[in-house]
Order: structure tokens, then sequence, then C-alpha cells
């Protein structure tokens, strides 16, 4: 294998689609060149991660470089590498027309944006049987940005989304804040094709690689405003 085939979102900020590309993007490069690969990056219209994984596991691409969540359900699909990034679900309001909202226990009869099959996704389902919520409107991945700007002129309340995503996501909207993070935690991982050990452990070993000599963490201080791996140890 001379090229390294990886799968990816066109738009997830920071993860891609920012101005010189983005975390992922970054991290693919420097996998890729750390295996001696030239990196081809392939852009899904999956309106979901687990969608991309599917195309994945059918032999589209050698790897998925998107932010992707492992999950259980997910390890029954795809291979993962050791996580790169461990995150979680954040909380947005559009602060302006709700300023009492600080939290998932003030959202009774307002409406929540999500994405399509994300842990946010769930748990907004959950708060919406139990009453917690008065409705939620589901996004595709490539749509995200099209939340955001449904949040800001009010046809929803709030948004959940994992808290890069979301912090990027709001940083141009002076009425939409950041509320609530750590509603989930969630380790980030590269998938490769089911079966595929020998992929994975070589991509194992180049993020070693990769750790040890400081790349990896620049990349986080980069795209993500710090170089943890494990993103609670972040002020904020």
């Amino acid at each position: 294998m001379d090229t390294l085939r990886v799968g990816a979102f066109l738009t997830d900020p920071p993860f891609a689609g920012m101005v010189g590309g983005g975390f992922d993007v970054d991290l693919a490069a420097a996998v890729g060149a750390a295996l001696g690969l030239s990196v081809e990056r392939i852009a899904t219209g999956a309106p979901d991660v687990d969608e991309l994984l599917s195309s994945l596991a059918a032999g589209a691409y050698d790897c998925v470089v998107a932010a992707v969540t492992v999950t259980a359900d997910r390890q029954r699909t795809v291979a993962f590498a050791p996580p790169y990034l461990v995150s979680g679900h954040a909380l947005a309001v559009n602060a302006a027309r709700h300023p009492a909202v600080r939290s998932v226990d003030d959202l009774r009869g307002l409406t929540v944006a999500v994405r399509r099959g994300s842990a946010g996704h769930s748990l907004a389902k959950r708060l919406h049987a139990d009453g917690r919520v008065g409705a939620v409107r589901c996004f595709a991945y490539g749509d995200i940005h099209s939340a955001a700007s449904e949040l800001e002129a009010g046809g929803c309340d709030a948004m959940m989304a994992p808290a890069p995503t979301l912090t990027e996501l709001v940083r141009s909207l002076p009425d939409v804040d950041v509320v609530q993070r750590g509603l989930s935690r969630e380790e980030i991982a590269v998938a490769v094709a089911p079966g595929d050990t020998a992929l994975a452990a070589q991509i194992a070993t180049a993020q070693e690689r990769l750790e040890a000599d400081g790349s990896l963490q620049e990349l986080r201080r980069k795209w993500l405003g710090n170089p943890y791996r494990d993103q609670s140890l972040a002020a904020h």
C-alpha cells in the first residue's frame, strides 16, 4: 500500500472544514507521514458516522479519521486504534432568549438541536422521553453549521454537540453561550476495517511516536487550544 485512503467529513470544525484544514486533517497527514504513505482524504456525504463506518467496512477507505467516538456497537462493525482524544458533549443556548438556562435540567419545553447518531442525540431522546425537553431536531453531520445558525436565529433553543465542535461553532455568535460541558465521556479514535489488525497496529505505533515527539500535543494546541489528550484536563 502506497496511499492511505482516509474517509472523512468535509465539514466538522475544528476537526475539518477550517481555514488551513483542521485537527483530523493534520492528524491523518501526520500518521501517513509516519507510515511512509501518501494520504488521500476522501470526503463523504454520509449523514452520520455510522454510515461512514459502514462504507469503511465495505472497503471504501483504509481508515476513517473523522472525530469518531468509540462505542460498543461500532466496535462490532469496525476496529479502532487507541484514542487520540478524550472529550464529551456540551450544551449551548441562545443566552439572549434563555438567560436562565444553565444546564440540561433547564430545558423543559425547549427545542434542542443535535447531530444524528451522536451521543447528544441519545441524551436528547432520553430527556425528551422523560418530558425534560420539548422537542429534538436532528441534523446530518454535514449540516452542523445550519444547526448553529438555527440556534442563533431562533429555530431551536439549545444545541448539544462535542465540546470542541460546539466551542468552534458558537465562537462567532455573540448571543450563544456554551453553558455546560462534560455531558458525556467519549474516546475518539481512528477506525479501520474489521479484521485489519495490521493497519490498526501500525496506526497505534505511529500515534505513540507522534505523542512521544510532541507532534500530537502541538496539533491539539493548534486546533483545540490545549495539548491534552483528555480534554477534561483543560481549563475552560
